[in-house]
């Protein structure tokens, strides 16, 4: 159980939140709302303030990489930082599988330049989920991608929800925290409200 307790940082906040094990939180909100910058806030990527427990455990006491490892961020543009794609992951013996998982099979021979925009997207997914996060933040998972794709990564990620893992995702599809049986959120002003799952899907 991941618990937000007066997150801030000078856009956002503070907001409370708490995602529990095995469950699915979506954000909506206007482009500017705060709603990247509050994920960035989380993994703690920019300055913030305020109280964030991950099984009771505080995060100033987790050294960054494994705050970051049980605690993954998926931004909306992934870096790359090298020419192959195989040198981005892990040689786990789950790797194939995420990879059919997502369509992307033989992606791992691929150059990194050949990929379009949701390709990118959803081998980032899959390099997060190689590090088996008890908690994957995702800002925008499959915007870049058609009906079959999103399908793909929305299995996927029931899952992961299914194993345990939490996820809060940014989306601007009204219809995926339908999908994916999700509590809604609403960011405004870099404030959050709780939002009618019906509502949402209006």
């Amino acid at each position: 159980m991941l618990i937000i307790d007066e997150l801030k940082t000078s856009l956002i906040g503070p907001i409370d939140l708490t995602l529990e094990v095995g469950s699915c939180t979506a954000i909506s909100g206007p482009s500017g709302a705060g709603k990247s910058l509050f994920l960035r806030a989380i993994v703690d990527l920019d300055e913030n303030s305020g109280t964030i427990t991950l099984n009771g455990r505080d995060r100033n006491t987790f050294p960054a990489p494994d705050w970051r490892r049980n605690v993954s961020y998926v931004p909306a543009e992934s870096g790359w930082w090298s020419e192959r794609v195989e040198d981005h992951f892990r040689p786990t013996s789950d790797l194939v599988e995420l990879l059919a998982a997502v369509g992307l099979e033989e992606a791992s021979g691929w150059e990194v330049s050949r990929l379009s925009t949701g390709e990118r997207q959803r081998l980032a997914l899959v390099r997060a989920l190689q590090l088996d996060p008890e908690v994957l933040l995702l800002d925008e998972p499959t915007s870049a991608l058609d009906p079959p794709s999103v399908a793909k990564v929305e299995l996927l990620l029931k899952e992961r929800i299914a194993t345990g893992c939490a996820i809060l995702l940014v989306t601007h599809d009204p219809e995926q925290p339908v999908r994916l049986k999700a509590s809604c959120f609403h960011m405004a002003g870099g404030k959050l409200r709780e939002h009618d799952l019906h509502e949402a899907a209006s």
